[in-house]
């Protein structure tokens, strides 16, 4: 009686099926990660961009910025003078985009009057000085510092400025950056040399910071010049 042996024989067709799906899966694998590096070196280049547009300073403003960056950079020998110049040019961009957007026309005390009456949506000082905040604060400056000052707290007279400082430095020994006096026209000078007295609200930057962080909305306006004011059953806001 003859007896078979019967050997297992791999189907040579399904595992050349099983090559060819693991092949193209790598394929495809390889296909999504290129489209990945792709997109990212694409969303580099287009947020490169945007900061070159960003910092893009106004021709006429140049030679001011570079004036504000030795005035910074001499507040202390620790500040790093690119930072200082970084912060000049990103003050009087930032500065003169605000200015197209705010359309400032007349005087100072006219546009907080068009304000009030919702022919402008914004331009009060403390708007200016909320904005230009954080512009600044997107640097991620090590060397210096930015603080919140006021004048006339609370009252209609009432002003508000960016100070900046080596870091660790007293607030009163440093340099005001401010926009809305001369019509969205970036002023700076030394805080013991300004014609007011200033002083700074830390918690005021804080909630600036925290609410932009947040994205929750404008919250308390300060008291200003024209500044409307409308109170409702349990909240309170303001332009």
């Amino acid at each position: 009686m003859e007896t078979r042996v019967i050997t297992h024989q791999p189907n040579v067709r399904a595992s050349g099926f099983v090559r060819r799906n693991r092949w193209r899966r790598g394929k495809s694998l390889q296909c999504v990660v290129r489209i990945i590096a792709a997109f990212a070196l694409w969303n580099s280049a287009v947020a490169a961009e945007q900061q070159q547009a960003f910092l893009e300073v106004p021709k006429k403003d140049i030679a001011d910025a570079e004036e504000l960056a030795n005035h910074v950079a001499a507040l202390s020998p620790r500040v790093d003078r690119n930072e200082a110049w970084l912060l000049a040019e990103c003050a009087y961009a930032t500065v003169a985009r605000l200015r197209q957007k705010y359309r400032m026309f007349g005087t100072p005390i006219f546009n907080n009057f068009l304000i009030y009456h919702g022919l402008r949506k914004r331009g009060y000082c403390y708007q200016w000085t909320e904005d230009l905040l954080l512009a600044l604060d997107t640097l991620k400056l090590k060397t210096l510092e930015l603080h919140w000052g006021e004048a006339y707290a609370g009252t209609y007279r009432e002003n508000n400025c960016l100070v900046v400082t080596a870091k660790g430095q007293p607030f009163e020994r440093g340099m005001i950056l401010e926009c809305w006096r001369h019509l969205g026209h970036l002023r700076w000078n030394l805080l013991l040399s300004d014609e007011d007295r200033y002083y700074e609200n830390a918690k005021w930057a804080q909630m600036v910071r925290t609410r932009a962080a947040a994205a929750s909305g404008s919250g308390p306006a300060h008291g200003v010049a024209f500044q409307r004011r409308v109170t409702t059953t349990g909240s309170n806001t303001g332009n």
